[in-house]
């Protein structure tokens, strides 16, 4: 397996080695080990979420606060997406700015996206069935999100329609208004 580390350095691209034959393919989609010592330190996930959209459907950017604060490591199963992810530490070197890589069945690429982050994607394919595993429970009490079209973040969604969007994701706040996590 390949891991990279993107432009921000915490959110890791990891590329499976993928071994194909007539029959089909075969790869190893997580090894524990691989996996952390690519972050640097122990992980444990405690639930996997999937989730189904169709074109245009753009989820997040979503995230949880402390003490329920979530890392995810996220893969497409079926279709494409477009997944970003946000830094919202305060304080942080590369706050406010974003990373995004294309997921797909195809390419079986996943994204790594550590807990001071938010995270969204949006449906580039007919349907896409998303998969995430995470470092927390969910916690409604502790989950946020932002604006997907914050102006100060300038995210290029790769997306030329107009998103369908969730009514918590429409009234997001924007970064400036949200609640953040500090950087340590």
């Amino acid at each position: 397996m390949q891991i990279t580390k993107l432009a921000i350095p915490e959110v890791l691209l990891l590329e499976p080695k993928v071994f194909k034959d007539d029959r089909g393919h075969f790869f190893e989609s997580f090894n524990q080990r691989l996996f952390e010592d690519a972050v640097g330190h122990p992980v444990t996930f405690v639930q996997d979420n999937q989730s189904f959209s169709k074109m245009g459907v753009l989820r997040g950017l979503h995230y949880q606060i402390n003490p329920s604060a979530q890392g995810k490591l996220v893969r497409v199963l079926q279709g494409e997406v477009f997944d970003v992810a946000v830094d919202i530490r305060k304080g942080s070197p590369t706050f406010g700015q974003w990373v995004g890589a294309l997921l797909s069945a195809e390419n079986k690429h996943q994204l790594w996206i550590p807990e001071g982050f938010a995270h969204g994607f949006v449906t580039l394919s007919n349907t896409a069935e998303f998969y995430y595993k995470v470092t927390n429970y969910y916690s409604p009490a502790h989950e946020r999100s932002l604006k997907w079209n914050d102006p100060s973040l300038s995210i290029n969604w790769c997306y030329d329609g107009v998103p369908l969007l969730a009514p918590k994701d429409a009234a997001a706040p924007l970064l400036s208004d949200a609640e953040l996590f500090s950087y340590d």
